[in-house]
């Protein structure tokens, strides 16, 4: 484990320049699922990419919380009665209770009732008040979601929302149809969840950087180099209301509905499945260091950055520091 004393932010793709043999690319950036999702792929056709969105789209009318008649809306607005739905709503939502499981709750997919009342993205910007955010907590628990086949029961007053691990989700789903497509060189970038399919062209891998938390210069200090890898940054920084007097942040703590507190600014988890990376980041920042890093060393094929709000990078055993060009770099041993 090493301890690096460095100021950072949010969480952005970088390709380095580098020789590479010509192939054809396609790229396309869209507003989707209230992030910006960008795709590029080498080889395949623009026909591939357009599917690619097209898959993205077709998740997002399953998943979202906000579309009226989605498989989630249609289960937190059931009244308690069962609901069929999709095979893949059935598998995220078992994600999701697992990482409820294997957090102790500390991520929990029935937090929309806490959610909800938040607004950080508006221009009203909501903070709600004590007494909503603690009648909202006695509506969040995982346990009580019950996944049979194809059916989904929730009690009524308890309700789904599954931001923090479904564009993990749909970012594998991606990669899979990219490979189905004869696609082996590709990046998938949904609002920070990246996704590094394959190498380059030219057989060197990915870059991913690391940002300053709350620096709006986009400017980078350290760098993963990854292959058939995914990287998924959670954030203070991400969404978050400032007042004279504090910073709420979207990461919100199941036991209270409010922002959690404590001394980290960003987890980055590094791993093979995104939706894994996607919860892992929220769970970790939850936990806080020394529980997380405790966590990511019993999961194998993944490693975890930490930043703190002193600017202290803390990484897991798997990561070692190296130099190249003047710029950190944290290469997977």
């Amino acid at each position: 484990m090493k301890r690096l004393k460095i100021l950072l932010l949010c969480f952005v793709l970088i390709i380095l320049p580098g020789c590479r043999k010509e192939t054809e690319s396609y790229s396309k950036t869209e507003l989707l699922m209230d992030t910006v999702v960008t795709i590029k792929i080498y080889g395949g056709s623009g026909q591939v990419l357009e599917e690619a969105f097209d898959l993205c789209r077709d998740y997002e009318k399953l998943f979202s919380r906000t579309i009226e008649d989605s498989e989630i809306s249609r289960i937190n607005n059931s009244g308690g009665e069962p609901q069929t739905v999709s095979r893949d709503t059935a598998e995220l939502i078992l994600k999701g209770i697992y990482y409820g499981q294997l957090s102790n709750g500390r991520f929990d997919i029935t937090i929309y009732p806490a959610s909800s009342l938040w607004d950080f993205t508006s221009q009203e910007k909501h903070i709600p008040a004590p007494e909503e955010l603690e009648e909202a907590v006695k509506h969040i628990d995982y346990r009580k979601v019950k996944v049979e086949g194809g059916t989904v029961t929730v009690p009524e007053g308890t309700k789904l929302d599954l931001g923090g691990i479904a564009k993990g989700y749909i970012a594998d789903k991606v990669a899979e149809f990219l490979r189905s497509k004869g696609v082996g060189s590709a990046i998938i970038n949904l609002g920070g969840n990246v996704y590094a399919l394959g190498t380059k062209p030219d057989g060197s891998k990915f870059s991913v950087g690391i940002q300053k938390p709350f620096d709006k210069t986009g400017n980078y200090c350290a760098l993963l180099y990854v292959q058939d890898k995914t990287v998924v940054t959670s954030g203070t920084y991400q969404r978050y209301i400032k007042t004279e007097d504090a910073l709420y942040h979207h990461i919100l703590d199941p036991a209270t509905g409010m922002p959690v507190q404590n001394e980290l600014d960003s987890v980055t988890i590094i791993a093979e499945r995104s939706a894994d990376a996607d919860a892992l980041s929220t769970v970790c920042f939850v936990l806080g260091i020394d529980e997380g890093l405790e966590l990511i060393e019993t999961i194998p094929n993944t490693e975890a950055v930490f930043i703190t709000k002193g600017g202290e990078l803390v990484t897991t055993s798997g990561l070692e520091r190296t130099e190249r060009e003047g710029n950190l770099v944290l290469n997977l041993k």
